[in-house]
């Protein structure tokens, strides 16, 4: 493989050894961003004792672990580390998971307070948290998809320098 100096693909693979991977650590921060207004909507709701159960728990758990997680693989793939990038995958696909579980659950559940029923949450609210999961979702796939990408471009890159040294 042949790279020439003045050519605008080696001028930007070359930079990449020196410049960090600023787009997937943005949309992974992004990602984070629209999942806390998730789960702030999710959490300030409280219409009986509905949101009192071991899913919404496992949900705060979750919500804790995929911002670690994140914050983690943000800083992987800032330094194009392909494994992060896979990871942001993973994620993502589990942010597109969580649609069918709480925001659904909540939407088809009624409460009775003093013999008048009231909905868990309503058509508006679930608009809002479906679309937050599904834009943290893109976020983590355009910052993973992005991420193997150059790692996989940069680490080609590093070999075919390789190759010319020795």
């Amino acid at each position: 493989m042949t790279n020439r100096l003045d050519d605008p693909k080696t001028i930007r693979l070359d930079r990449m050894r020196y410049a960090k991977n600023t787009f997937s650590s943005r949309m992974t921060y992004l990602a984070i961003l629209f999942n806390v207004l998730y789960f702030v909507s999710i959490y300030e709701s409280d219409v009986g004792s509905w949101y009192y159960q071991i899913l919404i728990g496992a949900s705060i758990v979750y919500n804790l672990v995929f911002m670690l997680v994140s914050f983690l693989a943000s800083e992987g793939v800032k330094n194009y580390k392909a494994s992060y990038a896979w990871l942001l995958l993973a994620a993502g696909v589990g942010q597109i998971v969580r649609i069918f579980i709480l925001p659904m659950q909540a939407y088809r559940a009624s409460v009775t307070i003093s013999k008048v029923t009231y909905p868990v949450m309503k058509m508006p609210q679930l608009t809002f948290v479906i679309i937050c999961l599904a834009a943290s979702a893109l976020c983590c796939f355009a910052a993973g998809i992005v991420g193997v990408y150059r790692s996989r471009a940069l680490r080609a890159y590093n070999a075919s320098l390789d190759e010319k040294v020795a």
